[in-house]
C-alpha cells in the first residue's frame, strides 16, 4: 500500500519532488517540536504530583483551568494532575508513533526518488574553514596591563 501523499499524485518534475520532500521534512519538525512541547509539559506535571503528593490532602492548593486560577484541595487535584500526565503521555506515545511512520515514509520517499542530502560535502568544506579561523574573535592584550 502506497503513502498518502504518494496516493494524492506523483510529482511532476524535479520541482515537485523537492517541494514534496521538503513538506514532508517540515511535518517531521513540526512532530518532533510538538514531542518536545508535550514532554516537557509532562515533566512539568511530574514535578508538580512530586511536590503534592506528601503534603496534606486536606490543605488548599491552587489550579489553572482553562485560564481561572481555582481553589480546591490537594485531594481534588492530585488525580486530576495524574490523569492529565497521563494523557499526555499516551499522545507522546501515539506522536512517536506517528513520527516513525513518517521517517519511514521520508526514507521510502528518498530512495524511490535517489534523494541524497549534501551534509557530507558541506562538513568537508565548514571543516577546512574552521581550521583556517579557529581563532577568529580572541583579542589577547598585554599580560601586564600597564597602562
Amino acid at each position: 500500500m502506497a503513502s498518502k501523499s504518494e496516493d494524492r499524485k506523483e510529482p511532476v518534475n524535479e520541482q515537485a519532488v523537492a517541494n514534496m520532500y521538503a513538506a514532508m521534512r517540515s511535518d517531521l519538525n513540526q512532530i518532533y517540536t510538538k514531542i518536545t512541547e508535550l514532554e516537557m509539559e509532562v515533566s512539568e506535571h511530574s514535578l508538580v504530583l512530586n511536590a503534592i503528593q506528601p503534603l496534606d490532602q486536606s490543605r488548599r492548593c491552587y489550579r489553572m483551568i482553562g485560564g481561572v486560577l481555582v481553589e480546591r484541595t490537594i485531594k481534588e487535584v492530585l488525580p486530576a494532575v495524574q490523569r492529565n500526565k497521563e494523557g499526555l503521555e499516551e499522545v507522546v506515545a501515539r506522536l512517536n508513533e506517528t513520527l516513525e511512520k513518517k521517517k519511514k515514509e521520508i526514507a521510502e520517499f528518498e530512495t524511490k526518488y535517489k534523494i541524497r542530502m549534501r551534509k557530507a560535502d558541506a562538513e568537508v568544506n565548514d571543516e577546512s574553514g574552521k581550521k583556517e579561523g579557529s581563532a577568529q574573535g580572541v583579542l589577547v592584550g598585554p599580560a601586564g596591563g600597564s597602562e
